[in-house]
């Protein structure tokens, strides 16, 4: 193992002792602040020195002189402790005092933490197979990210957060053009920057209802005295009576509106006022698939037919449907799939109704599917499709024809957050540079053949095994 032989202390360099080495894993004041930038890839391997700036009054430059390349020893499975251990214990009922947490399972400890291993206050590291609610794209610590955020350039930048609405930076064209419209969904060319996953989704869905109601009024947007009364009233016709179409098991959102397209779990709504909007169903599939062919066929037929009869009935009651939403893969809802065919036939019934469709990639998108966005299996182009998670930003793609008319209709205070795209672009730069799509399929495959043999030998337990790219699934009997 290769160590760092010298650390900073004050004005001088002095040893770095073996007793200190015991301690850590590495040194804890000027080493511990580039370890894991210089930890790793073939792109630090010919590294030598580093000029750093060691931030004293008089801003001295040292140089860090490293004997062979670093390499970081990947952390391996273990179990100290009982899990949640003594110390995140503790921890988890301070923090309980201050507010109701009691989701959390564990307090982590990120200086430990790297790749996709995550390590606990109480000395344990797992093997993470679920990376803070799938939203992680690369692993803890990567070297690209720390080094982007390390970058004297960027920390202006992370220091004076803008309203983006208003003051962008000179270079944020630039830094948007190269990481969220570099990976923009086919059909795609405006995108605007969220802060989470349910403020995009909740964005989404007005645009799709601005783009319904601009058609309604023939294309005029210039808005007359009574629609502009009418809607501080919460009344017609500033404030139509309009819905959006979701399906049973999808989740998109904990704000009203998101509630009111969710069906899930009922905990995430009860006692919260929502809207009656109609709920179509979402397959259910037989499988094996290949084995259930005319069965799972017959399904997708009732659950589309199910859509337009729904879309029918809420013209008649007085709340035409204006647009579609839908997970790619159902997530909290259990991991259900649905067939190329099937949201083909979505796509279909919206450009026949003349409404919209929105994608729900919160959780699918970002590469884990195989492919950067999972709709893109289906062979469709939506009108919307919002994202968060492994974009590390939330935000909203969609096309011309559902850009507001009006500037400050889709709008809030920070618009996203530079420090966010600042590691979007290593994201993005890494994911192209490494071939990671690629990988992701051949891992997926591994998955699903592992998943596919052990449901084979234990079919009373395990069944329904299914999965695109990483995101794989297997039902267990309860």
């Amino acid at each position: 193992k290769q160590w760092y032989q010298r650390r900073v202390h004050g004005d001088q360099l002095q040893p770095y002792h073996q007793q200190e080495k015991e301690k850590s894993s590495m040194a804890k004041s000027f080493c511990e602040s580039i370890k894991l930038l210089r930890s790793t890839g073939p792109s630090y391997s010919k590294l030598r020195s580093r000029g750093v700036s060691t931030n004293t009054p008089k801003k001295q430059v040292v140089q860090a002189v490293l004997q062979d390349p670093i390499h970081h020893d990947e952390p391996s499975i273990t179990i100290r402790t009982p899990v949640p251990g003594p110390k995140s214990v503790a921890l988890k009922k301070d923090l309980n005092t201050m507010q109701e947490m009691s989701t959390v399972t564990f307090f982590a400890d990120y200086e430990k933490s790297y790749g996709n291993y995550l390590c606990d206050v109480d000395g344990n590291t797992f093997l993470d197979c679920f990376m803070q609610i799938a939203s992680i794209p690369l692993g803890y610590n990567h070297p690209a990210i720390l080094e982007a955020l390390r970058d004297e350039r960027n920390i202006k930048t992370m220091a004076n957060r803008p309203a983006l609405g208003w003051f962008p930076s000179e270079d944020w064209v630039h830094r948007i053009k190269h990481s969220m419209l570099a990976v923009a969904p086919p059909g795609m060319t405006q995108v605007f920057p969220m802060m989470c996953g349910t403020c995009s989704n909740e964005n989404g869905i007005k645009m799709m209802f601005m783009r319904y109601m601009n058609k309604q009024r023939g294309g005029r947007v210039d808005f007359n005295a009574e629609e502009l009364n009418s809607v501080l009233k919460h009344e017609a016709p500033g404030s139509p009576k309009l819905s959006i179409l979701s399906f049973k098991g999808g989740f998109h959102g904990r704000s009203i509106g998101l509630l009111s397209c969710s069906h899930s779990r009922p905990i995430q709504g009860v006692d919260i006022p929502t809207m009656q909007w109609p709920k179509a169903d979402f397959p259910k599939y037989k499988y094996p698939l290949n084995e259930n062919v005319r069965e799972n066929e017959a399904e997708d037929a009732r659950c589309l037919a199910r859509v337009e009869e729904l879309i029918e009935q809420a013209t008649k009651d007085g709340q035409p449907v204006a647009g579609v939403i839908s997970e790619p893969i159902q997530a909290e809802g259990g991991d259900n799939h649905a067939s190329d065919s099937f949201f083909q036939g979505v796509a279909a019934i919206c450009k026949k109704n003349d409404i919209s469709l929105m994608m729900d990639e919160v959780q699918t998108g970002g590469g884990a599917s195989g492919k950067m966005w999972c709709h893109e299996h289906f062979g469709i182009e939506a009108d919307v499709v919002s994202f968060s998670k492994k974009m590390l930003s939330g935000g909203i793609y969609h096309n011309m024809e559902h850009r507001p008319p009006h500037p400050g209709r889709i709008l809030n205070t920070w618009v996203g957050d530079p420090h966010k795209i600042i590691m979007l672009e290593q994201v993005v730069k890494t994911i192209k540079e490494e071939s990671l799509l690629n990988l992701v399929t051949e891992s997926g495959k591994t998955i699903m053949a592992g998943l596919e043999d052990i449901q084979g030998r234990y079919p009373e337990i395990l069944s329904k095994a299914r999965g695109r790219g990483t995101i794989c699934a297997v039902d267990v009997k309860n």
